[in-house]
């Protein structure tokens, strides 16, 4: 979505145009029955040329309010005439009016279609103004036009049923919003499912709900209402700190994640009310003018995340922009809310699942093959006639059988691993690959180079799996001596890269390119794209990479850079 979707408005440009033309054929008749003189219609024509651009360039933010103006200004003039030319003729003084005013229906219903009733209003004021000025500059019997009873009691009767529609308008509007908030939302009712579900989860033993997606739309809605140099949507990760969900802006930022720290965001999110500052709330930042905006998402009495906005200049988050920030992150943040719940269900569902799956295994299958490991050590222990070829059969059986208990336990081990919540991604990757390493006699070469701050805890998850499976399949199909593993987390950005010296993809198994397609799935799930390429002169490199490069040369104080062998 994907922060709150603009209501659509009705299509008014169909209907904007047709009651244009049904009330100028209406107004023409009327004046040209009323005065009786074709001359009078060039009102009409103007009236027409004055609506045009608003006609044609309907969404323009100047022509269109331009041109309804006019229309108005336009037909204040038209009435006034009509009016003196009615009086001359004999008829009774002013009431021709009646015949243009009915046009007046057309500018004001369009502002009440786009829900611009400021508009509207401002339209009934200048239209107004303009039939009292034209009348007390137009001459009729020795007299003004402003001094005709009839002409002033026509101009009113318009005037009031115009600003009776608009008023009905604006009042049934407020009313539909007022009921359609107060209804059940579809995502106020995921949120009650999907916490339900997550207690349900906890206590067991043993999408379009995307936070990522959800806090990306959210900003780019937010950069057309205010101004942002760097933007980020930031969650709680647990242990007091906040991990970043989202950013935009040309350079990576390293955003204070603390809540502890002294600092605009742990008292945004203390007193869950919106906080400026005048200084960045980057660790990194270089230094000049610099305003920073703080908005908490409170979903409920909840705070699920942070909006931090900065941009390069003195004062640039005045109240006006505040609260137009805070009208768009207020129903972001229920949106958001629900889809870090669903996260953690899923998260819970998978690793409940993972460890029951480890249980089965080891209490099962595993077991059947030690007792059948043991049956082959005593019948090669007690042969013996046929010595040769039923020994040699034996020791097969049993290499097959150690093989495949080997194997087993690799996948408790991967079942079982995941990303501790000190230890980090690189930790967990690295511990898999020199286990699986050691298993299948593989040197593993590692590089390892990760930032303090941690990504959501579902992608870390995903990175691990597909971390895993790269390694596996170089064990099990590539034929490789050597496994190089890299590994580079600077939030939002992570790419883990596996390469060994094997024979190359090309020649693997189809299970193993059956890894690979899930993989890619999984790549795809967070956002982050998968590649796979050969390696020089020998081997396969599989890499995933999950948004794009810092552009800041620094020194992480607390990264890991390191190469074992």
């Amino acid at each position: 979505m994907p922060a709150s979707p603009t209501p659509a408005r009705p299509p008014t440009q169909p209907l904007a145009t047709a009651a244009r033309v049904v009330m100028l054929a209406l107004v023409a008749v009327l004046t040209l029955f009323a005065t009786r003189d074709v001359g009078q219609l060039w009102w009409i024509a103007l009236l027409g040329v004055a609506g045009l651009p608003a006609v044609l360039a309907s969404q323009h933010r100047l022509l269109g309010p331009l041109s309804r103006f006019a229309e108005v200004v336009v037909l204040g003039l038209a009435a006034s005439q009509v009016a003196a030319v009615t009086t001359l003729d004999g008829t009774a003084g002013g009431l021709g009016a009646s015949a243009v005013l009915p046009y007046l229906a057309v500018p004001v219903t369009v502002t009440a279609l786009r829900r611009r009733f400021r508009e509207g209003a401002a339209l009934l004021a200048v239209c107004a103004a303009t039939l009292l000025v034209s009348a007390a500059l137009t001459g009729v019997d020795g007299g003004r036009q402003l001094g005709q009873p009839g002409y002033l009691a026509v101009c009113a009767q318009w005037l009031i049923l115009a600003g009776l529609g608009l008023y009905t308008a604006g009042t049934l509007h407020r009313v539909m919003r007022v009921r359609s908030e107060g209804k059940p939302q579809p995502y106020a009712e995921a949120t009650r499912l999907l916490t339900q579900l997550r207690t349900v989860a906890r206590q067991l033993p043993g999408a379009t709900l995307d936070p990522g997606g959800i806090s990306e739309h959210l900003l780019e809605e937010l950069r057309t209402v205010a101004r942002a140099e760097r933007a980020a949507v930031l969650s709680a990760s647990g242990g007091g700190r906040l991990v970043v969900l989202a950013q935009v802006g040309v350079d990576r930022v390293d955003w204070e994640t603390t809540l502890d720290a002294d600092s605009a965001i742990a008292d945004a999110w203390a007193s869950q009310q919106p906080q400026t500052a005048s200084r960045s709330q980057a660790r990194s930042h270089t230094g000049g003018d610099v305003s920073a905006l703080i908005v908490p998402l409170v979903a409920g009495v909840r705070t699920v995340g942070m909006l931090v906005m900065e941009a390069d200049a003195a004062q640039a988050y005045p109240p006006p922009v505040v609260s137009r920030v805070t009208a768009l992150t207020r129903p972001a943040a229920l949106r958001l809310e629900a889809a870090l719940l669903f996260d953690e269900v899923r998260s819970l569902a998978t690793n409940e699942e993972r460890q029951r799956l480890a249980r089965e295994i080891h209490d099962g299958v595993a077991q059947e093959l030690v007792m059948v490991g043991y049956g082959i050590d005593n019948a090669l222990a007690t042969v013996y006639e046929d010595a040769d070829e039923t020994a040699e059969s034996l020791r097969l059986l049993r290499q097959e059988v150690t093989r495949v208990i080997t194997e087993l336990r690799l996948s408790l081990f991967e079942l079982r691993s995941e990303v501790d919540r000190h230890g980090g991604l690189a930790a967990a990757i690295a511990e898999y690959a020199r286990t699986v390493g050691a298993s299948g006699g593989l040197r593993v070469h590692l590089s390892l180079d990760e930032s303090t701050a941690r990504l959501p805890a579902a992608t870390e998850a995903e990175l691990l799996r597909i971390a895993q499976e790269a390694v596996t399949n170089a064990r099990k199909h590539a034929g490789a001596s050597n496994l190089w593993v890299t590994c580079e987390v600077d939030p939002p950005y992570a790419q883990i890269e596996v390469s060994d010296d094997g024979h190359g993809i090309g020649e693997q198994r189809t299970d193993g390119h059956y890894g690979l397609a899930i993989m890619a799935e999984r790549a795809e799930r967070i956002r982050g794209r998968l590649e796979i390429r050969p390696r020089r002169p020998s081997g396969t490199t599989v890499a995933v990479v999950l948004g794009t490069s810092p552009r800041r040369d620094r020194v992480r104080g607390n990264a890991a850079a390191a190469e074992v062998e």
